[in-house]
């Protein structure tokens, strides 16, 4: 991914009252659990422990049979969903409105300057324009004429310096950096962004190296590797945020990492190789992949895997939106018609030719840089923009983003993502056959494998540990028990969490959408001696298989054949050295594995 993004390349007020846990049980919280849909994304407040006396379980038909309480596994202790759900606001109900006298260059020649990068996801535009521009006609709905000149701007500060000046109608950005330009835009009404369209989602561009020797097992390095290492990188831009993203997924805090920040990502590169004390480096093609040619490095993972995780967007200054909409759809629609060229040899070799042309770089190197991005049709776009149940959509990949940025001081007002996000134009054009008939293009086939055939292939690339209460002897993930709130009797549920957890593991799913997810169920040890363990690890692999089924229930669009279920029983205690914790034993574990093996 020849390019230089930032540095490089470049949810309503959200509680949950966390009660009726038994006191056996938790006191201990959901750590690692810090991004919870909609708004303070602050992690949750300890789970205060409650007497045994104040709950009293229901009959159950899930639980394990045994009789008496010796023959079960484990001790005694203390909404309908579719497929898709659209937002149902109107987009200008939520937008900010603008005030005071446009203050944007005027249209020469009803010429709109739209801003870019080096970057392969910008070829459908590069494409329908002919080159960089103004020549092509472009037309708006009514049918009359504007053109696009293409201005390559490659330091993200600089364009929104140029788009916030007005020299610029039209900006670029990956939607995860946005947020980062939010607390200057934010400021003047005129200038906050209208992001229209996604343009691609990042394909294997970006990815971490690590060195096998930083790994526990050099073998299968992971990202619980990095804990205590120094890892280099481009600051405020996309690769700060796939780090952040995937270190937090795998259960490692940004503090325990020691970063080392350079001016973009080749650079990063560069000093990685050349500094041997440096643990890891976050980049992008084509050096992750030349990196990698060497044996002492290990490509931990890239895009390819975490595949709807880096979405590159385009937006306008919200006085140009309302002054010109029809010129908005116009770029829109002239985008998605960009697209479909590409799907040709031709188009994509045409592409390549114009891009050597704006880039200054080798058309054979343009073309290979085209598997990159993949470009987002009409079809994913509507996915990505409106489909709240969609695990890795416009909202829950901005608010990971304001949350991640908030957490190392680089946001200090995060703004909530209806208030940038427009999707007026993709709902106007699903009137029309073209767009409606629109299919999405970016599902990856699953074929089903055992799970001892996941790991013998390649090693995990994270772990991520989740806490679901499971009710002594129970698999029922919503399990529900009777409390006593003011003197009366109320139904709850046994983990009040459990929604929150199945966001976050959903979400995580999502963003690694080209990955394997095997799920480890895990019982405690309280009756070892007592209970044979093929009856724990029955108990075990069924509460696997129920955080499997309540995920594909809530996230209808995940594969079920993504995920392979696994029952660990009693075997692998969370701690070795405090194997009889059993609040800590009664988990399960989200292992996220690469597709294919990568060396």
């Amino acid at each position: 991914m020849a390019e230089n993004r930032p540095g490089g390349r470049p949810r309503r007020s959200f509680y949950v009252v966390l009660f009726l846990v038994v006191a056996g049980l938790a006191a201990y919280g959901l750590r690692g659990y810090i991004f919870p849909q909609g708004g303070d994304r602050e992690p949750k407040p300890p789970q205060p422990p409650i007497s045994l006396s104040d709950i009293t379980p229901p009959a159950s038909s899930d639980e394990t049979p045994g009789g008496a309480p010796g023959d079960a596994p484990e001790a005694p202790d203390e909404n309908t969903i579719t497929t898709v759900k659209e937002y149902a606001y109107v987009p200008s109900e939520k937008l900010p409105p603008v005030s005071g006298v446009s203050n944007y260059e005027p249209l020469a020649d009803r010429t709109v300057r739209f801003a870019l990068n080096v970057w392969a996801g910008w070829a459908p535009i590069i494409l329908f324009n002919e080159g960089k521009g103004p020549g092509k006609l472009w037309t708006v709905p009514g049918g009359e004429p504007f053109k696009v000149e293409l201005v390559l701007i490659d330091d993200p500060v600089a364009m929104r310096d140029a788009y916030a000046a007005g020299q610029i109608h039209v900006g670029w950005g990956t939607l995860d950096m946005v947020p980062l330009f939010m607390e200057e835009l934010q400021k003047d009404s005129r200038i906050r962004p209208r992001i229209f369209q996604q343009v691609d989602w990042s394909n294997g561009g970006d990815g971490i190296v690590i060195r096998r020797s930083a790994a526990k097992d050099p073998q299968h390095p992971n990202i619980a590797d990095l804990r205590g290492k120094k890892v280099v990188l481009a600051q405020n831009s996309p690769s700060q945020f796939f780090v952040l993203n995937t270190l937090i997924s795998g259960g490692v805090q940004p503090a325990e990492v020691e970063f080392i920040y350079t001016q973009d990502a080749f650079q990063a590169a560069a000093a990685f190789n050349t500094n041997k004390d440096i643990a890891a480096c976050v980049s992008w093609a084509p050096d992750i992949y030349n990196l990698t040619k060497i044996e002492a490095n290990h490509l931990l993972v890239t895009t390819a895997t975490a595949n709807k995780l880096i979405a590159d967007v385009w937006f306008a200054r919200a006085d140009f939106a309302k002054d010109h909409p029809e010129i908005c759809e116009g770029l829109v629609r002239g985008i998605f018609d960009g697209m479909e060229m590409m799907k040709t040899d031709q188009g994509r070799q045409q592409a390549a030719g114009l891009m050597a042309k704006l880039y200054n770089i080798p058309a054979d190197e343009c073309l290979g840089m085209l598997g990159d991005a993949h470009s987002t049709n009409y079809a994913e776009n509507r996915e990505f923009f409106m489909n709240q149940n969609n695990p890795a959509n416009f909202e829950r990949t901005w608010d990971t983003a304001n949350y991640l940025y908030r957490h190392i001081a680089k946001v200090s007002s995060p703004v909530s993502f209806d208030s940038v996000m427009d999707f007026s134009i993709l709902q106007k054009l699903a009137s029309e056959e073209k767009y409606a008939s629109s299919k999405n293009e970016y599902a990856v086939n699953f074929t089903p494998k055992t799970v001892q055939s996941i790991q013998a292939e390649s090693g995990e690339i994270l772990t991520k540990t989740i806490r679901i209460h499971f009710y002594p002897n129970s698999f029922d993930i919503h399990k529900t028990v009777i409390a006593t709130e003011n003197g009366k009797d109320v139904e709850k549920l046994y983990d009040p969490n459990v929604d929150f957890v199945l966001e976050e593991v959903g979400k995580l799913a999502g963003q690694y959408g080209a990955a394997r997810i095997v799920i480890e169920g895990h019982t405690d040890a309280s009756m070892k001696g007592q209970v044979t363990a093929s009856l724990v690890r029955e108990l075990s692999m069924n509460r696997a298989n129920s955080v499997k089924e309540a995920l594909v229930a809530k996230f209808p669009s995940l594969d079920p054949k993504q995920f392979s279920a696994d029952g660990k029983g009693w075997d692998v205690p969370a701690n070795p050295d405090a194997p009889m914790d059993h609040a800590q034993n009664r988990r399960v574990e989200i292992k996220v594995y690469p597709l294919e093996a990568v060396e």
